[in-house]
């Protein structure tokens, strides 16, 4: 039994989630499995946390949605158990719109796409004022933000922002993203510490921090993934660096080093709520028992000196060549 939680900020603080979030993989079987188990695992009264957007599908569809819609379909006992985070806004990779029509036609998709099995609780990205509107017509219950600066939150005063989601890792855990944890945990907003999964970093590494990616030749031919700057000839030996000294860590601490990722990250805050990106059951409840590790503060003190002596080199994900609106 999974026994970590927190709870959400703004309008959703009577909300309690496990500390630990959990993705929407596919395919079907496989993410009916992972969403049941993580669900399964919680004390009742406790949601797992569901990170979704209107463009988590190939192409850049409501595949992800769709899914969901077909899991509540097939299982409606657990509709009422988790609570969906779903982002929107995007009128194209790597391009976001934050005119009102864009926006409302964003969660109109996104409502469709659930088929009425889910009613969405935190949606879309930014425009606070626009997402009061659509509040107020009914269309969800909360309104959270991503990849927001900390000053965008300060100065924001429209609504109660219920969570916001940001990339942490130790291998994104930038002056930016203390500045947010800050900001949050200032206004009682709840942060979702999201995994990319599509890189090997963001938290347990999908390949790097489990020590499967030594150089470009770990990467199939014509992987876009070979465009992530962290992954750059010129970087990735630093970037190897830090991954060596967390495997060495967590090998002392006898865990995985992704639950020793996840466990440094849910320490970040109360309200912290690492976001790891799972496919499979196994994984999923790997991921939960990472979120009821605790750190203490000589492992955290350590922590701090592993990620001081071995600095991250290259940018968050495209350099310049993809604009993915990272900090607002």
């Amino acid at each position: 039994m999974i026994t970590a939680t927190t709870k959400l900020g703004g309008t959703a603080t009577n909300v309690v989630v496990a500390k630990v979030a959990g993705a929407t993989p596919i395919p079907d079987e496989q993410a009916f499995e992972s969403i049941k188990s993580s669900i399964d695992a919680l004390p009742e009264g406790v949601k797992m946390m569901l990170n979704s957007a209107e463009f988590y599908g190939h192409g850049g569809t409501t595949g992800n949605l769709e899914l969901l819609a077909r899991f509540f379909e097939e299982c409606p006992d657990y509709a009422d158990k988790p609570f969906l985070s779903v982002k929107g806004g995007a009128i194209g990779f790597g391009k976001i719109s934050g005119r009102a029509d864009d926006l409302r036609n964003s969660v109109d998709k996104s409502i469709v796409a659930l088929r009425g099995t889910k009613k969405i609780e935190v949606p879309i990205e930014n425009i606070v004022g626009y997402l009061v509107e659509f509040f107020r017509e009914g269309k969800f219950d909360h309104i959270g933000l991503s990849e927001c600066r900390a000053e965008g939150l300060h100065d924001l005063g429209v609504y109660p922002i219920s969570v916001v989601e940001i990339q942490i890792s130790p291998i994104s855990y930038e002056e930016e993203t203390k500045k947010v944890l800050a900001a949050s945990a200032e206004l009682n907003i709840s942060v979702a510490a999201y995994s990319c999964p599509h890189f090997g970093f963001y938290p347990l590494g999908h390949g790097l921090i489990a020590g499967k990616i030594k150089g470009m030749g770990d990467l199939p031919a014509g992987s876009w993934m070979r465009d992530l700057t962290r992954l750059k000839d010129e970087n990735l030996p630093a970037n190897l660096r830090l991954i060596d000294a967390i495997l060495a860590m967590a090998a002392k601490k006898n865990c995985t080093p992704g639950q020793l990722s996840i466990a440094w990250v849910g320490a970040l805050g109360e309200k912290v709520n690492p976001l790891p990106g799972s496919t499979r059951k196994e994984r999923t409840l790997e991921n939960l028992h990472g979120g009821e590790a605790v750190l203490s503060k000589e492992d955290l003190d350590e922590f701090a000196q592993l990620l001081d002596a071995n600095p991250v080199k290259g940018d968050q994900d495209f350099w310049d060549a993809v604009d993915l609106k990272l900090w607002g």
